[in-house]
């Protein structure tokens, strides 16, 4: 889509988020407004949508929108937000295992500002599953390389705390 409706999508975000009082179901049909100048086909509608979904309580009506976005071919930057946001509604909803499949090959992909996003969402999906020094090891690799000081050692607690897992 072209830069004039991006920008129009991200004004009616940043509306929501600057008004905690916004009616979601308002919001939610601000968004399905602007989603309706898209073409059927277009992987951003579901995206769109399932995001409005998600950020108004709703990770049930979420996933399936996700999953439409991403098999339309939602792809780069938006298609890793999509995976990550969708893990996160996949733990909302109970199925957490599934969210770990779908974040953990994310750790290699190429990095970029969401990485520590990825590793923040994997966390919580592992824990879900009582695996919480797998996701504590996560977030501490994480954080690691935003400390003025002490990076290496914590870098270094990290991996303990996965080699050390009994």
């Amino acid at each position: 889509m072209n830069q004039n409706w991006e920008d129009r999508v991200a004004g009616a975000w940043a509306a929501f988020d600057a008004n905690p009082e916004t009616d979601a179901a308002e919001f939610r049909a601000v968004i399905d407004t602007l989603v309706a100048e898209l073409p059927d086909d277009s992987p951003l509608g579901p995206f769109e949508r399932a995001c409005a979904w998600d950020s108004t309580g709703h990770s049930d009506q979420a996933v399936p929108l996700y999953r439409e976005a991403l098999a339309r071919g939602l792809n780069g930057y938006k298609g890793r937000r999509a995976r990550i946001q969708l893990s996160s509604s996949l733990r909302n909803v109970g199925l957490a295992e599934e969210g770990v499949a779908l974040l953990t090959p994310e750790l290699d992909a190429p990095s970029d500002e969401l990485d520590d996003a990825v590793r923040a969402t994997l966390a919580l999906c592992l824990s879900s599953l009582g695996r919480d020094r797998e996701g504590l090891a996560l977030v501490l690799g994480a954080l690691a390389s935003h400390l003025p000081r002490y990076q290496r050692s914590m870098a270094n607690y990290a991996r303990a705390l996965v080699v050390d897992t009994p």
